[in-house]
């Protein structure tokens, strides 16, 4: 048999098939005595494919961010002089375009988060989609390592923006599509407990590169610095391409009773399928995230928070504070961030159990506040050490962050996507204005940076507080319009729902009475 003949018999037995599985599906899949057990299947499954290759991609993410400032490594005023180990001199940077070249990446970064998402809402091959953008973002990298001159980084810095843009809120977006609500903030905590243990280990292992490779082969440290980073970040972009699951209704490597359970178990939870009407294109899902007050609210929201957290790529500098050695310190900073691990992992449990998300983000942020306060009033070296472990258990309530936006704005999923991206996007300014408070001028005490952070977690509360109240006075309005005829692209949704579970249109609107907002 030809290879195109035996293509087509495989393209007829594919269209065949759905059609008997489908019955057996409705009759024995979501049958109750089987349903819980191939639920189970299901998620350990996506566990053990999606999740390692997401968390991976996360570590690179944040490695690629904080190459170029040497803060985000090491004490700043051992490698002040020599800015990771003679970057400035061999490009012949200045003071103020080496702090350019660190801000710049955001230019890109932060706004291209929006039509990322939008893209990766109507392509059919997420995979394939964010696996690319790896590869892209692990060349560009490497190509960072060959520049000789300030345009030659500025334009890599600007470029590298464009790619890596694509995975955060895609990679929200991504488990929300598989994950239900009780399973999102979990599994968002374990993608986010990358960047803590990188936060505890990355310092350790970028001084190991800086001190033993000077030199190899004719070529600076630094440069091979960008060289290993970007090649790994190549390869583990090309495993993403198959590791990585598309959407529920696509997806190769889950059989079809595994997909259609898939399907099933995210249309339950809000009585419509998770999928986009015809009229809902992704300008239609823009239009309709920013006319919703809460997509703006989220907006500010997480840029006052990101501000308010911007100390994470000055970490080492502060335990330099407390007057011990470079390594000293270095070793010193990584035991917080193991806390803020465990803390995440323990907290998203937690919110996954309860279903509550205010507490469980803004809690944090709190104990926070109580950190830069005691870090205000003394400088004993207790009492700041005692402080950089509140200071770092605040990304608990970060890592839930998107998952609460996923949350609030769960249909259409064009929606859901541009909210995402928004809101990420739009936060990373925080990240931006961050990098520029913790002045070294105002070291070793760094009162005026604590302040301003400070200020910004109790605006993000504030702005927190108000999404809760509108999200509880929409819960009431749910209450009193739950049997109302549906219309249109929503009417479409739970016309299709029914039609996943094999029921008809009225019983499916009993099923989604008892859809509520968390908050």
């Amino acid at each position: 048999m030809s290879v195109s003949s035996a293509t087509k018999h495989e393209s007829n037995e594919d269209k065949e098939e759905p059609v008997e599985v489908q019955k057996v599906k409705a009759s024995n899949i979501l049958d109750s005595h089987l349903r819980s057990k191939a639920e189970r299947a299901l998620t350990w499954k996506l566990d053990l494919r999606l999740m390692p290759m997401i968390a991976l991609i996360f570590i690179m993410n944040y490695i690629g961010f904080s190459q170029t400032d040497p803060r985000s490594f090491m004490d700043r005023t051992a490698v002040t002089a020599a800015r990771l180990k003679g970057m400035e001199e061999d490009l012949g940077l200045t003071d103020l375009q080496y702090d350019t070249v660190v801000a710049i990446l955001y230019v890109s970064y932060c706004p291209m988060q929006i039509p990322s998402n939008m893209i990766l809402n109507k392509v059919s091959r997420p995979s394939l989609y964010i696996g690319t953008c790896v590869v892209l973002w692990g060349i560009t990298s490497t190509l960072t390592g060959i520049t000789h001159n300030y345009a030659g980084i500025m334009l890599c810095r600007v470029f590298i923006g464009l790619p890596e843009a694509a995975f955060y809120p895609g990679a929200i977006y991504l488990l929300s599509r598989w994950y239900t609500r009780k399973q999102l903030a979990f599994r968002s905590a374990l993608l986010y407990c990358g960047l803590l243990i990188s936060n505890a280990f990355g310092s350790l292992m970028a001084a190991g590169i800086l001190s033993n490779m000077e030199g190899k082969r004719g070529i600076r440290a630094w440069r091979w610095l960008f060289f290993i980073e970007g090649s790994i970040t190549i390869v583990i972009g090309f495993m993403a391409m198959f590791v990585l699951p598309d959407y529920p209704h696509n997806t190769r490597w889950l059989s079809a009773s595994e997909l259609h359970l898939a399907q099933v178990r995210l249309a339950e939870e809000a009585g419509e399928a998770d999928h986009d009407a015809a009229g809902d294109s992704a300008w239609t899902g823009l239009k309709m995230a920013i006319m919703d007050i809460k997509v703006p609210l989220f907006m500010i929201m997480t840029c006052s928070q990101l501000l308010g957290l911007s100390f994470v790529n000055f970490f080492p500098t502060l335990a330099a504070t407390l007057g011990f050695s470079t390594t000293i310190s270095l070793l010193m900073a990584a035991p917080p961030w193991i806390l803020a691990a465990i803390i995440c992992m323990v907290n998203a449990l937690h919110a996954d159990k309860t279903g509550e998300r205010f507490l469980h983000i803004t809690g944090w942020w709190w104990a926070v506040i109580l950190g830069y306060i005691i870090s205000l009033s003394t400088m004993a070296v207790g009492g700041r050490y005692f402080s950089m472990f509140l200071m770092a258990s605040g990304y608990a309530g970060f890592a839930l962050t998107m998952v609460w936006v996923s949350n609030a704005i769960p249909r259409p999923p064009a929606k859901r996507a541009a909210a995402i991206g928004l809101a990420n996007g739009f936060g990373n300014i925080g990240n931006l204005i961050g990098s520029f408070i913790w002045k070294a001028q105002w070291g070793p005490k760094y009162h005026q940076s604590m302040l301003i952070a400070l200020c910004a977690l109790v605006l993000a509360t504030a702005l927190s507080y108000v999404i809760r109240q509108i999200l509880v006075r929409e819960n009431r309005a749910l209450d009193v319009q739950e049997l109302v005829v549906l219309r249109g692209a929503k009417r479409e949704r739970v016309e299709e729902f029914a039609r996943l579970e094999g029921i008809t249109f009225e019983e499916a609107l009993v099923k989604k009475k008892g859809f509520r907002y968390l908050y």
